[in-house]
């Protein structure tokens, strides 16, 4: 089964414990407190789009894609519903070039995290920066391996596997443990990465 396929099917069963009906509050407070200045933003697994429509509300201009046809048909909806405007495709960040490129923000929450090869995370980076204008800013929320799980959970990558990955192409603005915006009593604990693209000449 491919990772189209797998999570086509946990959409459609409703296996989806990262969902959790509201806005990330690491996004929230990173885009209020930095702030980050309206622009054209794309959520990479954008998954049903609570994300997506936070951002649209708060006057930016977003893309959403996932690889799910499922997760795409309920952010639709959703966006419908609210009233706002995004544009969401089905799409696989590491294959797609996104036609709306160059974005000011690339927001990711659990994407970057997925991929257990250091070779594909570097590309993913590269990708997100090549998506970005000179100085763009990249937010990924990652499951952080610092947290002694017991039982299923995201994936978990240390702080060092994130750098590694990222440093090339970026400038690490803020490093620093938190925990996913969950309905969980006990949310799986996070990095929040917020990154600024390397000026290109």
């Amino acid at each position: 089964m491919t990772v189209e396929e797998r999570y086509r099917e946990r959409y459609k069963s409703g296996d989806t414990p990262w969902e959790a009906g509201k806005p990330d509050f690491n996004l929230i407070e990173i885009v209020t407190k930095n702030p980050i200045q309206s622009c054209k933003v794309l959520d990479i697994g954008c998954g049903t789009g609570d994300n997506c429509i936070w951002l649209a509300q708060n006057g930016f201009q977003v893309v959403g894609i996932d690889t799910s046809d499922e997760a795409i048909a309920k952010a639709k909806e959703k966006a419908s519903k609210a009233k706002v405007e995004c544009d969401f495709m089905i799409a696989n960040f590491l294959k797609s070039k996104i036609q709306a490129a160059p974005f000011g923000f690339v927001l990711d929450r659990g994407c970057f995290h997925s991929f257990n090869s250091k070779d594909d995370r570097r590309q993913f980076a590269q990708n997100a920066a090549n998506h970005l204008d000179n100085a763009g800013i990249w937010l990924t929320i990652v499951g952080n391996a610092d947290e002694d799980r017991q039982g299923p959970g995201p994936p978990q990558r240390t702080a060092g596997e994130i750098i590694l990955a990222v440093e090339p192409y970026f400038e690490i603005l803020l490093l620093q443990s938190s925990h996913f915006g969950s309905n969980r009593p006990n949310p799986p604990r996070a990095w929040r990465c917020l990154l600024r693209k390397r000026f290109i000449t």
